[in-house]
């Protein structure tokens, strides 16, 4: 059995920051375990701009930002597994994986989950019909396109318009397909709105709102599809199908995170996020074990992720040095009224930074609207918002001294401002 002070599951943009911070601040012993043949997850197959912007303050692609954090992770000379599957993971930190040499046993002081997320499938959202060729994740066209070389189609349908899907389907326009239309299955986008501008009106591709796919029709490949309007519910409104010709089916409906290693060691899940539950330095339920990224919670800006990830890298120092205190007394973080959820949940007052960033998303879209954050009947702060959508995650700066005189939990709303 090998023995690391800290050992990192998933060597993406979360993964590789995290192991740089633990490295810069004085663990020597840091492993990365990543499952494909190289660093960078999902980044490497996102070839088009816009990240970067927080962390770098410049425009980068995915592969451009992803690079610079492995070029980071070399000169750190931080031992890295690569083709390296986790296939177990204990409360007590030990770990089980396979490569080509075997089945490797390791033994941690601290980890941190960095697994990120994946695509919800076709079985996923239950679209009824034939089984032929042609339906794809969003992610998986993006792979055949960018990194394989693959054309994915001709006269494609997109069915969700979440990032992925919308950037996807500016690509099948770029490599000389065409887009039938980009469907939303309700009256928001879950998307990123510079992406409905960038990569849908730029091009010309229809967005279609309020309408789903009710059946897919075709023998060896996808031929047709069936779509229908939908009411508030998402619900089918009889009488309204219409059939498109078409070669191709891209699902955007939505990610999930990768926590089978999380549920195997008895980590507490939020049912919310599909993610851990985690406070300030991003621990998990199982003290030592901690988390960040899409894992916890799926991200729609990766410098969020680097810098959530930095935090949790620099929780795991703390813990393997010994300078946590254990059965710290904390808040619980509750959420209502138009927000879905907020990351961390728990926070501890005795440790928390000078000032902690909480991630939130709301439920609707909201002209203006202001985020309370109360003690019971106590009101700590209020910020006042704008335009705020469902596909664009709040990062919400607090400081310490908010909950100084706080005894018990506390609880995040939203307080309409305006015209829903």
């Amino acid at each position: 059995m090998k023995h690391y002070d800290i050992v990192i599951i998933g060597g993406g943009p979360a993964g590789l920051a995290a192991a740089i911070q633990a490295k810069q601040q004085g663990i020597s012993s840091v492993l990365v375990i990543e499952r494909d043949v190289e660093c960078g997850g999902i980044l490497q197959q996102c070839i088009h701009n816009g990240f970067g912007l927080h962390i770098f303050n410049e425009e980068l692609t995915g592969p451009e930002y992803a690079q610079r954090y492995i070029d980071m992770a070399r000169e750190e000379n931080i031992e890295i597994l690569l083709d390296t599957m986790v296939i177990s993971m204990s409360k007590d930190k030990k770990i089980k994986a396979m490569n080509t040499s075997g089945i490797l046993e390791i033994q941690a002081k601290a980890i941190v989950l960095t697994m990120g997320c994946r695509e919800k499938t076709r079985g996923s959202v239950g679209i009824p019909g034939d089984r032929p060729a042609g339906v794809f994740t969003a992610g998986t066209a993006q792979r055949y396109i960018n990194i394989e070389g693959y054309m994915v189609g001709k006269k494609v349908i997109v069915l969700g318009a979440g990032d992925i899907g919308m950037i996807m389907a500016r690509r099948v326009v770029l490599e000389g397909g065409h887009v039938i239309a980009v469907i939303a299955r309700g009256s928001i986008v879950k998307g990123l709105t510079r992406n409905i501008v960038q990569c849908l009106e730029h091009y010309n591709i229809p967005l279609l709102y309020n309408h789903n796919i009710t059946k897919i029709s075709g023998k060896e490949r996808v031929e047709r599809v069936t779509i229908a309007q939908t009411d508030e519910r998402k619900e089918v409104i009889s009488g309204t199908e219409k059939e498109y010709e078409c070669d191709t089916v891209l699902l955007s409906v939505g990610l999930m995170p990768e926590n089978e290693l999380s549920r195997m060691a008895g980590i507490e899940i939020d049912r919310k996020t599909s993610g851990p539950y985690v406070n300030e330095s991003m621990e998990t339920s199982i003290p030592g074990i901690f988390a960040s990224g899409n894992v916890v919670h799926v991200h729609d800006v990766v410098d969020f992720v680097t810098e959530e990830s930095q935090r949790a890298g620099a929780g795991a120092v703390r813990y393997v040095k010994g300078e946590t205190k254990p059965d710290l007394a904390h808040m619980n973080v509750s959420v209502s009224n138009g927000i879905t959820y907020c990351v961390p949940q728990r926070i501890r007052y005795e440790v928390m930074p000078e000032k902690l960033d909480l991630f939130l998303r709301v439920d609707d879209k909201y002209d203006k609207a202001s985020i309370l954050i109360k003690n019971g009947d106590n009101e700590l702060a209020k910020f006042k918002k704008t335009n705020l959508t469902p596909g664009e995650m709040i990062k919400q700066s607090v400081k310490k001294s908010l909950f100084e005189n706080v005894k018990g939990d506390i609880e995040i709303s939203l307080m309409l401002g305006g015209d829903k």
